[in-house]
């Protein structure tokens, strides 16, 4: 099996907090906030939605809209297609955002205790390569977002199932204090597999399509 250019893991925790789980949106409202004074969400994501015209892949789920929300994405695209450069500080850019975005999600999908932090690695391992733009197609991120289809919509069914399992795990960290071993990998697995739509199509960071995978 070929190692695809994006690594994705998450620490799996021995325990989890029963009081911190039984009121995690709450204690998400603060970090929610900065993330949304940050990126502007709303906003970016109706201009992207114009600009690319995928309102299908932003109906997906909430945590996708915000992963893609404050991306930037025209600019790149447009640096690629004419100059064949992709400036590495905003490469850099949504590399920390969609690590940022990961740290948030993880907290919400109970995945970790730890608060997310706004700049520190914490149990969320990211990994995207600086691509070489002048190994990169030219021309194919003007229709990357399309060639993705197939993902938008596995993804619309995989993140409703991972809210699913999400609620199990909520009764058996309450109970038991600990995340199904079982669920945690296929959230995970889940989380992995929007961050390789969000970095071939959107972050245009590989040519490589995104493979049908939950797994590494």
């Amino acid at each position: 099996m070929d190692n695809y250019p994006l690594v994705f893991s998450v620490d799996y925790p021995d325990r989890l907090g029963r009081l911190t789980t039984a009121f995690r949106l709450v204690l998400s409202i603060p970090i929610l906030i900065v993330v949304a004074a940050l990126v502007g969400a709303q906003s970016l994501s109706e201009g992207l939605t114009q600009t690319y015209a995928v309102e299908p892949y932003f109906r997906v789920s909430v945590p996708n809209l915000l992963a893609v929300a404050g991306l930037l994405v025209f600019a790149p695209l447009l640096m690629i297609v004419f100059r064949r450069k992709y400036p590495r500080w905003w490469f850099d850019w949504n590399l920390q955002l969609l690590r940022l975005h990961n740290r948030v999600s993880v907290y919400l999908l109970l995945l970790r205790d730890e608060y997310p932090s706004t700049d520190e690695e914490q149990a969320v391992h990211l990994e995207v390569p600086y691509p070489d733009a002048v190994h990169l197609s030219r021309w194919l991120p003007l229709v990357k977002w399309l060639l993705a289809l197939p993902h938008y919509v596995i993804l619309a069914i995989l993140n409703l199932i991972a809210v699913v399992a999400t609620a199990l795990a909520w009764f058996a960290i309450l109970f038991v204090g600990r995340y199904p071993r079982g669920l945690f990998d296929f959230v995970v697995g889940v989380l992995r597999w929007n961050n390789r739509v969000i970095a071939y199509a959107f972050v245009l960071a590989t040519d490589r399509y995104p493979p049908f995978r939950l797994s590494p």
